[in-house]
C-alpha cells in the first residue's frame, strides 16, 4: 500500500506547531511556478532558504530566465518568513553522465529518477553542511513527478546525510491547482517542458504528432 505523505506531513506539521523555535528548512526549487504553493503553505512553519540546483535545464539562458522568476516571486509575494535563495552552479555536464544510457527513455522513467536523486543528493549535502533542521523537494507538486520516488530518495539521503527529509506530496489539497493560480496572479512564466533537452524533444514530437 502507498504511504499517504500528505498525511505524514501533516503530522510533521502538528509537531512543529508545538515547538518554540521555528526551524530552519532548505527547499530545493525547481522554478517559480512549483515553489509559489510550497512557500506559501510552509511559510509559516519554517524559515525557508530556496535551493535552486537544476543542471538538468537547458539551455544556460532557461536555466537563468527560471532563476529570474523565483526571485521576482520572492520579492512579490506576501510571506511570513521571507526566504533566502541559494543558486546551485550551472553543470549541465552533471546531469549529461547520469543520463548516459538512458537518452531515450520516456519522460517520468528511470533518466527521471536519477535526476530527481541527482538534485536530491546535492541538496541534502547542503542541508547537512549548513545545519539545516529539515530538507525537501518542490518537485512533488506537479502531477508529472513520482512523489513515491521522491520520498523514498529523500529517506536515503536523509539517512545517509543525517539531516530530516520532509515527506510531502505538495499537489495533494489542491496544491498543484493553487500553483496554477498563484502563477496567474503573478505573472509567472510556465515553461512547457521539464527542462533537459530530452523532455523538451519528446514534447515537440508529441506537438508533431498531434497536428
Amino acid at each position: 500500500m502507498k504511504t499517504n505523505y500528505q498525511t505524514t506531513l501533516d503530522k510533521e506539521l502538528n509537531i512543529i506547531r508545538g515547538l518554540e523555535i521555528i526551524p530552519r528548512l532548505l527547499l530545493h526549487s525547481c522554478c517559480a511556478p512549483c515553489s509559489s504553493y510550497v512557500l506559501e503553505f510552509l511559510s509559516a512553519y519554517f524559515d525557508i532558504t530556496l535551493f535552486y540546483f537544476n543542471p538538468n535545464i537547458s539551455p544556460k539562458e532557461e536555466f537563468e530566465y527560471r532563476i529570474s522568476e523565483l526571485r521576482r516571486l520572492t520579492d512579490e509575494m506576501p510571506l511570513c518568513h521571507k526566504p533566502d535563495i541559494i543558486v546551485g552552479k550551472y553543470e549541465p555536464e552533471r546531469f549529461l553522465k547520469i543520463a548516459e544510457g538512458l537518452e531515450n527513455e520516456p519522460e517520468g522513467g528511470a533518466r527521471c529518477f536519477n535526476c530527481y536523486r541527482l538534485r536530491l543528493k546535492e541538496s541534502a549535502t547542503i542541508a547537512a553542511a549548513e545545519k539545516f533542521d529539515y530538507f525537501t523537494t518542490t518537485l512533488s507538486i506537479s502531477p508529472y513527478k513520482n512523489a513515491e520516488w521522491l520520498n523514498q530518495i529523500g529517506k536515503e539521503m536523509s539517512e545517509k546525510y543525517g539531516v530530516q527529509y520532509l515527506f510531502s506530496d505538495f499537489k495533494k489539497k489542491n496544491g498543484y491547482l493553487r500553483s496554477i493560480e498563484l502563477s496567474t496572479e503573478y505573472n509567472l512564466y510556465r515553461q512547457n517542458y521539464c527542462g533537459c533537452i530530452y523532455s523538451k524533444r519528446e514534447k515537440g514530437s508529441k506537438k508533431e504528432n498531434v497536428i
